[in-house]
């Protein structure tokens, strides 16, 4: 059996793929490579821990990355694509010099399915990275990759929707937006780690060729949902008014609450590029592939939400 590393093993998409993972695999098959390993949480015999992160040196990656055959890369939690670049770009690399065979990357579905250009700086270092993999792979042969776009997470919605707080809700959400189709095409996260383990499965255990080998593939949900209907549906599940105002880009970063969050003016405008390339129906590809990769229909994103309000007994 080949061996599977996963980096960052924390944060909720490692963890989830993770957990899928050891349903599939055995234990003794995994390096998870954590900045805080003990943070991991009890962990079946024969899982190996290894300590580094994205800002760890190369030479460092290089070590942790050695022995391991098939690694699950994600990718670093951050909007900015410069910063991004710099600590994903030395990663890659680095573990192509320790001998990892084959990458999956965890890649964002805008320019879906699998366009190499977008309006979004939140994609801008995801496009990078695949044309480093691509380039990696163009020169060995023995190096392969599949970029994962994984479809805008169900519990993401408070970024595009002006952090709207189910817990504390306002009626009007002010975003540079005016509601309507192209959308997004949204996906629950549990069911994208999911999927991703059950891609490394087939990776490892296909007797033939690996049909994602060297390409993107796309996990989307069952639909396209507008950004009007999205809303909708947080009110619906919330039995309250709830409506989107559509206000220019200084209009948003204006607000205070945004600006609180992304800590600058600059990255709340850079963010808002993410409702430019929506509007250019980046988002909007529905893909039949995570139900392919599940065996059974994806969670629509209006159940994840009801089931969301009453866990936290809102309604």
């Amino acid at each position: 059996m080949k061996t599977v590393g996963i980096f960052p093993a924390s944060g909720a998409l490692g963890t989830s793929t993770l957990t899928h993972l050891l349903r599939l695999i055995p234990a003794s098959s995994l390096v998870l490579i954590s900045r805080h390993p003990a943070k991991l949480g009890a962990l079946p015999p024969g899982a190996q821990t290894r300590t580094a992160s994205y800002e760890s040196p190369p030479q460092h990656l290089e070590s942790v990355f050695a022995g391991v055959d098939v690694l699950f890369l994600v990718s670093y939690p951050s909007h900015v694509r410069e910063y991004r670049v710099q600590v994903q770009l030395p990663a890659i690399t680095s573990a192509h010099r320790a001998g990892v065979k084959h990458i999956f990357y965890s890649s964002l579905a805008f320019a879906l399915p699998d366009g190499n250009a977008s309006a979004a700086e939140v994609m801008g270092a995801h496009l990078d990275s695949e044309d480093q993999l691509r380039a990696l792979a163009a020169a060995d042969p023995g190096f392969t990759w599949t970029s994962v776009r994984e479809g805008l997470y169900h519990e993401s919605f408070p970024i595009y929707t002006a952090f709207f707080d189910v817990r504390n809700p306002v009626e009007e959400i002010r975003i540079p937006h005016d509601g309507g189709k192209p959308g997004i095409s949204w996906a629950k996260r549990d069911e994208l780690g999911e999927a991703t383990a059950r891609l490394i499965s087939q990776y490892l255990g296909s007797p033939g060729p690996f049909p994602w080998t060297n390409r993107i593939v796309a996990l989307t949900g069952p639909r396209e949902w507008s950004l009007a209907e999205t809303v909708q549906t947080l009110a619906h599940a919330l039995g309250r008014p709830v409506r989107i105002t559509p206000v220019s880009v200084d209009e948003y970063v204006a607000q205070p609450h945004v600006l609180a969050y992304f800590g600058s003016e600059e990255k709340a405008r850079t963010w808002a590029t993410a409702w430019q390339a929506i509007a250019a129906g980046e988002t909007a590809y529905v893909a039949p592939t995570l139900e392919e990769v599940l065996g059974r229909p994806p969670e629509p994103f209006d159940v994840t939400v009801r089931d969301m309000v009453k866990q936290l007994d809102l309604k």
